[in-house]
């Protein structure tokens, strides 16, 4: 059966239909008309293979308690496509699902570290990871990523070490594809990033839910770049990204090290939650059974538009400077050649322009004076994003 879904030009109304993206503006205390390009949630239908699965659930019209076990097609779905896009072979008995990767960074941290310890971390990086830090009332520290102005992001190794050493900390939580900055780390420095890590004995909690755009080069599994990393890593991986599917809430955490899995899943069983969402089974096992070619077709036309909005910038936007995306569908702009400082930006682009981005200030100290924006969205959406930064900027 041939993949309907492949018109990515198509424009879907999705006010009114409880989106984040969508129906939260005016809540999150922007104005009603702003156009949504913030949180990375896709503009696509997805793969017509998973419409047909929910549609299947839906007929069955029984929503039960479910579960996942061995031999029932769910596990052989998941390592198929680790695989396939990966070369990755991952085993059943190192599988914890989880209803998302943000609940699991907060359980690894509840099992694996006491109140009060500290948690090591890169900014600019996804917000939520400082978040559930505080929130579980553990300390935050920030290996920050160096920026060299010209649109470059590395890590100080020497900085990491010490930062570690001097803090105690026990977890280091890892973004590779990184969000927001677009870094797709190589081996050599997860290989340094990680012999830093066993020295010191901290775990590695490696957030790779982006895994699937990457653009120009091949993605590193962490726990792959030397056989004893897997035994104080935790690996995060999920089809939500992949195939827009966060309401679905399904995540795939993999544990080698028998005793960290146990901890993790002994913390899990403590927060009350039992068997997977329902969707989100169905939605997983048919997205990665059957979602080849809807992925192939998206993963091109999302390239497509990080070339058109590279183009753009470079050739519209003076002042404004894309940061290399070498990996996820998010673009890092940093507006700080435009003359403007943080107040004066964030005006122009939501007050002006009429535009809900990310700003990179809620990333970290080091976010300031960029902007992030999701490009997985029709080509005449960006278009338009795009001018009205122009057209805010310039006249």
């Amino acid at each position: 059966m041939p993949e309907r879904n492949l018109n990515f030009d198509e424009i879907v109304d999705r006010r009114g239909s409880k989106s984040i993206k969508y129906d939260f503006a005016a809540k999150r205390g922007y104005p009603e008309d702003v156009m949504p390009l913030w949180v990375a949630d896709m503009d696509f239908r997805t793969s017509s293979y998973v419409e047909d699965a929910v549609s299947e659930l839906a007929k069955h019209n029984i929503y039960g308690y479910t579960n996942i076990q061995s031999g029932d097609g769910f596990f052989e779905a998941v390592s198929g496509w680790m695989k396939r896009h990966h070369s990755w072979d991952v085993l059943p008995q190192w599988h914890v699902h989880t209803p998302g990767v943000c609940f699991a960074i907060a359980n690894a941290i509840r099992a694996y570290t006491d109140v009060g310890d500290s948690v090591i971390i890169q900014q600019p990086v996804y917000y939520p990871f400082r978040n559930v830090i505080f929130q579980n009332n553990r300390k935050m520290v920030s290996n920050d990523l160096v920026y060299d102005g010209n649109g470059h992001y590395s890590i100080d190794f020497e900085d990491f070490e010490n930062k570690i050493r001097d803090n105690h900390v026990k977890l280091f939580v890892l973004c590779n594809p990184h969000n927001p900055v677009g870094r797709v780390w190589s081996r050599d420095e997860l290989k340094k990033l990680g012999d830093i890590c066993k020295k010191y004995h901290v775990l590695v909690f490696s957030d790779e839910i982006h895994f699937d755009f990457v653009w120009g080069k091949n993605h590193q599994i962490f726990q792959e770049v030397s056989e004893d990393f897997k035994e104080f890593t935790i690996t995060a991986t999920s089809p939500s990204k992949t195939f827009n599917l966060a309401g679905a809430q399904q995540s795939n955490i993999f544990i080698p090290n028998r005793d960290l899995k146990h901890r993790f899943v002994d913390e899990y069983d403590v927060s009350g939650l039992d068997e997977p969402n329902i969707l989100g089974i169905a939605t997983t096992q048919a997205a990665y059974s059957h979602g080849d070619e809807w992925y192939e077709a998206v993963w091109k036309y999302i390239k497509g538009n990080i070339d058109y909005a590279r183009e753009y910038v470079e050739s519209e936007l003076p002042g404004v400077r894309l940061v290399p995306t070498e990996g996820t569908y998010l673009i890092w702009l940093d507006f700080s050649g435009t003359g403007l400082d943080q107040q004066a930006l964030e005006e122009t682009i939501v007050g002006r322009a009429r535009l809900w981005l990310d700003s990179g200030r809620i990333f970290g100290r080091t976010g300031a004076m960029f902007e992030r924006i999701n490009v997985a969205c029709p080509r005449s959406v960006l278009t338009e994003a795009l001018h009205r930064i122009k057209n805010s900027l310039y006249i």
